[in-house]
């Protein structure tokens, strides 16, 4: 799995900035992280929530599902408006919605206070979860621009895992996540409040980066996209990739808008965008996020305590990790394309045997699932081979491919529309599981994800195509 530096790879073009073009895609991801952790952090203040604000299954799924709404809406208008003011610009709108955010959802006093707070936050993640992959995509030489747009992943799933084991730690200095931890605040609160440190980090790193030069050049901000580029790149492949980012918008040059999207000659919908909102919609459908969301619940629901289901996440969390450092190793060497087909596969099996697992129990007196020891073994080993198949491939590999896939014209307008149906199917999935949880239970509503799963292998082999290796210019709609 050995495979050449970034840094060494770079000694070929001695005149581009390697550690510079690192330097400033991570302080993109660390949107990413915070994507992450925001994400993350509602999946140990359930039951707070619902002491504090004394909600039922119904107004729980939307307090936590609240925030995808905003997500949806944050995405959408990101994308369009990352073409008008720069990607940049959103990136630091979304870091000041993160501090805004955190602080008010752990001062909220109902569910409607909580609610705005959350959707808030939703507007940061939506345009985070978009700008992020634009951005490193726009600024990163297609030779390892895979392998930067993954560690995005990697931020990501980061911050699902710091909020994890914040999620654990502060609940068990607490004695419990609804008990008072510091200065008259319950734990759930000071969840939230955890995140106001990496957020305002993002904010004034956000300062010192430069603005996408793709962006620029749509802009006719020529001048100040060629100070960019040989910045980037040195002062010849400055020019020579100046000149075709010229080249790929001269065949239909205006300011990119949202009805580029559609075909002029066809006036029909691009098929590149109905492959986006494809990639987008089954990487929420195979039912990732009720693991992220509810890990709490679903453990404690076959029979685990608060503290070995918050110690169970932090462990998901850790190999999501693992698995997207393999995803880095691959995807400029094996292609985006075969990791999205092995990753569904491997999902649709492993959500199978979970399906099996929660089928094979009962019901004790309280109404919860009950199992045997190997079938809870069993679930437990398979969901997270599951969340492993998963971070491998459509994981990162969903964002990787939004980044790059569409054409410089479409970009912005591309990923606001597969990322508003990535954030909607999102927020479908993740308010639907209470109700499934109580109407036809764990085995129910994992065999639906696990029948998504299977679907996704033929969407893969028929619609995906290949980018492994492309230059933005080249991407055709």
């Amino acid at each position: 799995m050995s495979s050449p530096s970034i840094t060494g790879q770079s000694a070929a073009h001695s005149g581009e900035n390697t550690r510079f073009i690192i330097l400033i895609s991570l302080v993109a991801t660390i949107g990413g992280f915070l994507f992450g952790y925001d994400s993350g952090v509602i999946n140990g203040t359930v039951d707070g929530l619902k002491l504090a604000f004394g909600s039922d299954a119904a107004v729980t799924g939307f307090n936590v599902a609240s925030m995808l709404l905003g997500c949806a809406i944050g995405a959408w208008f990101a994308g369009t408006l990352a073409d008008r003011y720069g990607r940049r610009t959103m990136l630091l709108w979304s870091a000041v919605f993160f501090l805004v955010s955190a602080w008010g959802s752990g001062i909220a006093t109902s569910s409607l206070e909580f609610v705005v707070y959350r959707v808030i936050g939703g507007f940061a993640v939506g345009a985070a979860s978009v700008m992020a992959p634009a951005y490193i995509s726009e600024v990163a030489p297609a030779r390892y621009r895979g392998r930067l747009a993954t560690v995005q992943q990697i931020a990501i799933i980061s911050g699902l895992f710091f909020s994890f084991l914040s999620n654990y730690l502060l609940a068990r200095m607490a004695g419990a996540s609804t008990e008072v931890l510091w200065w008259g605040f319950e734990a759930w609160r000071w969840m939230f409040w955890a995140e106001i440190l990496p957020a305002a980090l993002f904010l004034v790193a956000l300062f010192f980066i430069p603005e996408s030069p793709r962006y620029l050049v749509a802009r006719g901000l020529r001048e100040r996209a060629s100070s960019v580029l040989a910045r980037l790149y040195g002062a010849v492949q400055g020019e020579r990739t100046l000149v075709e980012i010229d080249a790929s918008l001269a065949k239909d040059h205006h300011r990119p808008r949202l009805s580029d999207l559609v075909n002029k000659a066809t006036g029909r919908i691009r098929p590149i965008v109905w492959v986006g909102i494809g990639l987008a919609t089954f990487q929420q459908f195979v039912g990732i996020n009720v693991v992220f969301y509810y890990g709490a619940v679903l453990w404690q629901a076959v029979g685990f305590s608060e503290n070995d289901a918050l110690l169970i996440n932090v462990l998901s969390g850790a190999l999501s990790i693992g698995a997207c450092l393999v995803t880095v190793a691959l995807v400029d060497k094996v292609g985006r394309k075969p990791l999205l087909w092995v990753g569904s596969v491997g999902m649709a099996i492993s959500l199978a045997l979970v399906t099996w697992a929660f089928a094979t129990g009962g019901l004790d007196a309280a109404g919860k699932l009950q199992l045997t020891p190997s079938m809870g073994t069993l679930a437990l080993v398979a969901a997270n081979v599951y969340v492993i198949f998963f971070n491998v491939s459509w994981g990162p590999v969903m964002w990787v491919m939004l980044g790059e896939m569409f054409p410089n014209q479409i970009r912005g307008s591309g990923l606001a529309v597969a990322g508003l149906a990535q954030w909607t199917a999102n927020f479908l999935i993740t308010w639907t599981f209470p109700m499934l949880l109580t109407g036809i239970g764990l085995a129910g509503a994992y065999g639906i994800y696990t029948a998504f799963a299977v679907l996704s292998v033929f969407f893969v082999l028929r619609f995906v195509h290949e980018t492994k290796g492309k230059e933005l210019e080249q991407m055709e709609g």
